[in-house]
């Protein structure tokens, strides 16, 4: 379901200038504390309304400030998950998740166990929310947000209160959200690790105004972005298949638009899809394809364009076939090289500096 929004916002000191359309699964709102992130979700779903401008969701106006148009929160069809889950303290798991069934006429007792069911909630239907960890309680905030029959869920910061373990624990099941019921999500967050893992197309905030929008490997692989996603993180973010697994060596081998990859095995099977990110950092550039290296993924790609960085570094864009990489290297190896846009060259990459985000399936 597609999603249209151009709206500006005034308030003491800060102003939100904000458009962007969007037709992917998930849309991740990206940016620093302060950015406009948590604004911009509620002028969303309805708790703010914008000075000026409109918001569209698939063929539904909600928002059409020049026409008059308003449609108030209770009649959006848009869930919603906070930090902290929201849940009533007074009611069990059941109660909460029922208490979403409540404003779906659609609702029935099928669809409840089914969401327990992909939720695994199945355990804690008659515990209070104080007898539930960090995780638990989101993962019913997301089954009543589920139950009430939203078009779109918006979830604001839903992982930002729990450890790394939790953290853990509740992303295979958004992947599920995303992959199973195909319910088009928008992903508040300030950690790419999560935004990466989860989002098809990422809209990077800064200072209330939208610095750009768009398919999140390709927002990723722009050079001119990294203070905005964070020169640590910046880097590639590719869409693979496990098109075969080593065994004997502990590796899988994954195919992607463009070339193969060679990754640790763990837990992968054959078919199973992910996503991988690959940082800047851990690309390095050779002039020829390497002989007599443990490095194992030696990619032949086209420098498209070289960006100087702080500290020294220069950052390159490459590209093979229809896939954007990104290497960081020093200013002295590029000059050393004589590297250049339009040049062909090896991109290396280590078979364990890939973070992936896989393809969950909790069955």
């Amino acid at each position: 379901m597609s999603l249209d929004l151009d709206v500006t916002l005034q308030r003491p000191g800060f102003t939100l200038a904000a458009r962007f359309a969007s037709a992917g699964a998930v849309t991740a709102l990206f940016g620093r504390s302060g950015a406009g992130k948590t604004t911009l979700s509620a002028l969303l779903t309805g708790h703010l309304r914008p000075d000026r401008g409109h918001v569209r969701l698939g063929d539904r106006v909600l928002v059409d400030t020049h026409a008059g148009i308003f449609v108030p929160p209770q009649r959006r069809r848009i869930g919603t998950v906070f930090q902290d889950g929201r849940l009533f303290p007074h009611l069990t798991v059941r109660g909460n998740l029922l208490y979403g069934s409540w404003f779906n006429r659609h609702a029935d007792r099928r669809q409840l166990s089914e969401i327990v069911a992909l939720l695994g909630l199945e355990a804690l239907l008659q515990r209070y929310p104080a007898r539930l960890s960090g995780g638990e309680k989101q993962r019913v905030a997301i089954g009543r947000a589920l139950l009430a029959g939203p078009e779109l869920l918006v979830l604001d910061e839903p992982l930002a209160a729990l450890d790394a373990q939790r953290k853990a624990e509740i992303l295979p099941y958004l992947e599920l959200l995303r992959d199973r019921l195909k319910l088009p999500m928008v992903y508040v967050s300030h950690a790419l690790d999560e935004v990466v893992r989860l989002a098809d197309t990422l809209v990077l905030l800064e200072a209330g105004q939208v610095r750009a929008a768009g398919p999140i490997g390709e927002v990723m692989s722009r050079l001119d972005l990294g203070p905005g996603t964070g020169r640590t993180e910046a880097g590639a973010v590719i869409a693979a298949r496990v098109e075969a697994i080593d065994a004997g060596h502990g590796l899988a081998m994954l195919g992607f638009p463009g070339g193969t990859l060679r990754v640790p095995a763990d837990g992968l099977v054959p078919g199973q899809e992910l996503r991988l990110h690959i940082r800047a950092r851990d690309v390095a550039i050779a002039l020829e394809a390497p002989r007599g290296l443990s490095i194992l993924n030696a990619l032949p790609v086209t420098i498209a364009e070289m960006a100087a960085t702080e500290a020294g570094a220069v950052e390159l864009r490459l590209v093979l076939g229809p896939t954007l990489l990104v290497a960081r290297i020093t200013r002295l190896s590029a000059e050393t090289l004589g590297l250049r846009p339009g040049q062909a060259v090896s991109a290396l990459i280590k078979s364990v500096a890939f973070d992936r985000g896989v393809g969950a399936d909790l069955s």
